[in-house]
């Protein structure tokens, strides 16, 4: 995709991954470092992964209890003890994190230019401190909380569009997930996209995007 000459109403990011850098392996690693063989803490996080995925596609509940439920099921799958004390030490590292080395002054540059919006897949008082550590004014934050449903649904991008009083063109979309992000964007006509390539998914093109590998090659896209 090529957007030379275009202007984004509003830029919008997801957050966790995309600007935050999301450290969840390495939050998991002292938990199971006394019931696991280092060989499988891989593949127990790909299995921890997966069912924060199947988590978000039901009926929404907070964050921290998608969070616990996921942990139960992967403890289930691997057979260990599942220790409520294991979730809330991911809870709080997860509202500890701060943002990949590439994106303040990326935003810094962006900000100068377009208001900035999120759309994130969290609660808003567990993310308060993610984004307080971006080093931006961000023009709206929304979050599952206040959706009352998580991406990859669509009432994340309906409800941001409905209080942004703005078309779909008008925004540019960015985010480092394509299943979460990209994949719903294409099916609402948000055509306007950016993958930025951190290596939790595979590229798709068939999803028509931009794509760069980290926020740093975003300004450059824009003319900036």
């Amino acid at each position: 995709m090529d957007l030379t000459g275009y202007t984004p109403r509003y830029i919008t990011f997801d957050c966790y991954g995309t600007l935050t850098n999301f450290q969840m392996s390495e939050a998991v690693r002292p938990l199971v470092a006394d019931v696991l063989d280092p060989d499988d803490v891989a593949s127990f996080n790909k299995d921890f992964r997966a069912y924060r995925i199947d988590e978000v596609l039901g009926a929404y509940k907070p964050y921290r209890q998608v969070l616990r439920d996921s942990w139960q099921r992967v403890c289930n799958r691997w057979k260990i003890q599942f220790r409520a004390d294991d979730v809330e030490a991911i809870i709080q590292a997860v509202g500890s994190w701060g943002p990949h080395p590439d994106v303040p002054d990326a935003l810094t540059k962006l900000a100068e230019a377009y208001p900035l919006v999120i759309l994130s897949n969290a609660e808003d008082k567990m993310l308060e401190n993610n984004v307080a550590q971006l080093g931006v004014d961000f023009h709206r934050v929304f979050t599952a909380e206040q959706v009352g449903a998580y991406k990859p649904r669509y009432a994340g991008f309906e409800y941001m569009l409905d209080q942004l009083d703005c078309g779909r063109h008008e925004i540019l979309h960015v985010t480092s997930h394509i299943w979460y992000d990209i994949i719903p964007c294409h099916e609402l006509r948000i055509t306007n996209k950016v993958y930025v390539n951190r290596g939790y998914d595979p590229s798709t093109p068939f999803y028509e995007y931009a794509e760069t590998t980290d926020l740093a090659g975003l300004p450059p896209l824009l003319g900036l």
